[in-house]
């Protein structure tokens, strides 16, 4: 408002100004034309050529605003449409998420109609195909998102939810693949690729998948350093027989998680297996110190061989890696108790029970009172505190809580990748295991039958 003002004001000193000037100097202006002869003042020849040229730019407004009438009148009809359209396609998607399929139809089909602009609607029909049971339908628009580089993204991700919820892993693992070419920085892409090539067992894929996510970092770095070690003891284990590939791997996983108890244990067992005895002698001594489990206690003793005696006195020399350790004592405790040597093995069992023994420790105290002293009663004694006993150690999944006899990159529950931890199980592992004793009891019981009847 005040700029137009200003023009105005301005425009109109412009006039003033020119009407003073010609004021000041007279003069007359004479036109022969065709016998004609005009003669007036220049004032008002300046006046008339104004005039004219206002009156002819006039009528070309006029011309031009009438003769434009229709395309205008066009314009709004499209801009109304377009208008109509777009409400349709916003109350469709509304619809969607209320979770009203007729009115997602609906809408879909009026946006259709309204805007004819398929990259527009093709993915309000797809998901609201999708909430009315059409798969066929989704699937159709979901594909025909595909031929436009604009909609392609969301085509594949509509396809591969389907595909997941088909239970199709190979198309899944296809279309994961294709969306992660599009959208390599897209979290949920790296997370879904990553979490089909490991249960479709592509555990070298799953490491290139992982490697490349590094560099564009979309997963937080300990979540990263987590997986980048699970997937490297999947491509251990792949390697099967291949001892070579297999160290590799498993080298590659403790150098990138220098506490991972699961590559420290496969890095022994090849060592074991492939006759490098000191080099696994001295790897379990170090990796004792650090994290003392029963499987390197075992290990250990087979690669020294001989009798019993000669077990205990290697069990011995492990101990005094990580004396104060619980699992240093059950362990020469076992191998006592196998040697004979009641003694040793009632005294480190006594170390390894403290205040509240696990199960492990009571039912090998009920196993040293039947063998020792035969006192089947004090052993029934043991087994029954050992189903209230805490539990023993595991290998225990921390998403869902899943326990496992053996470390694998999977949970075999739930799927997760790298969850496996050795820890103490909760949340019924307890009740499981009383079963489990007071099984053991019953048997007992029954042994001990024939021995009251003939008293």
């Amino acid at each position: 408002m005040i700029r137009s003002t200003i023009k105005f004001l301005v425009a109109l000193a412009a006039v003033a100004a020119a009407a003073a000037w010609l004021g000041e100097r007279p003069g007359d202006v004479s036109i022969r034309w065709q016998g004609w002869l005009i003669e007036m003042s220049i004032g008002r020849f300046a006046l008339a050529f104004v005039s004219a040229v206002g009156g002819a730019l006039l009528v070309a407004g006029v011309v031009r605003a009438v003769g434009g009438a229709p395309g205008r009148y066009r314009a709004g009809r499209r801009a109304a449409r377009r208008e109509r359209g777009y409400r349709a396609l916003t109350q469709g998607m509304v619809a969607v998420a209320a979770g009203d399929p007729h009115e997602a139809l609906r809408q879909a089909r009026r946006a259709d109609v309204l805007l004819q602009e398929p990259p527009l609607t093709m993915l309000l029909s797809a998901q609201a195909a999708q909430l009315n049971g059409e798969e066929a339908a989704a699937r159709h628009y979901f594909t025909g998102m595909l031929e436009r580089p604009e909609t392609a993204f969301l085509g594949l991700r509509g396809l591969l939810v389907q595909a997941q919820r088909d239970g199709d892993r190979r198309a899944a693992l296809d279309y994961a693949d294709r969306a992660y070419r599009l959208r390599p920085a897209t979290p949920w892409v790296v997370t879904t690729l990553l979490d089909l090539q490991v249960r479709d067992g592509r555990w070298r894929a799953a490491l290139e998948t992982l490697e490349r996510a590094s560099k564009i970092k979309v997963l937080p770095a300990e979540e990263w350093r987590e997986r980048h070690a699970a997937v490297l003891m999947g491509c251990s284990d792949d390697a099967g027989d291949n001892a070579r590939e297999a160290m590799r791997f498993a080298r590659r996983a403790l150098a990138q998680a220098p506490e991972f108890l699961p590559a420290s244990l496969r890095i022994a067992d090849i060592l074991a297996r492939s006759n490098r005895k000191r080099r696994a002698e001295r790897m379990i001594r170090e990796a004792w110190r650090r994290s003392p489990h029963p499987e390197f206690a075992k290990v250990y003793g087979e690669l020294g061989g001989g009798d019993a005696l000669n077990r205990v006195r290697r069990c011995e020399r492990l101990l005094s890696f990580n004396p104060q350790h619980e699992e240093s004592h059950v362990q020469l405790a076992q191998e006592a108790l196998a040697a004979g040597l009641w003694g040793k093995a009632r005294a480190h069992l006594e170390k390894a029970a403290a205040d509240e023994p696990s199960m492990r420790i009571c039912r090998l105290m009920a196993e040293l009172e039947e063998r020792e002293r035969g006192d089947f009663g004090k052993a029934r004694d043991w087994l029954l505190r050992a189903s209230t006993a805490p539990p023993d150690p595991a290998w225990v999944c921390n998403a869902c809580g899943s326990v496992h006899e053996n470390w694998r990159p999977l949970c075999g529950a739930c799927g997760a990748l790298g969850e496996l931890v050795w820890r103490i199980p909760t949340d019924g592992r307890e009740d499981d295991d009383s079963e489990l004793v007071l099984a053991e009891i019953a048997q007992d019981d029954r042994r001990d039958e024939p021995v009251r009847d003939s008293a």
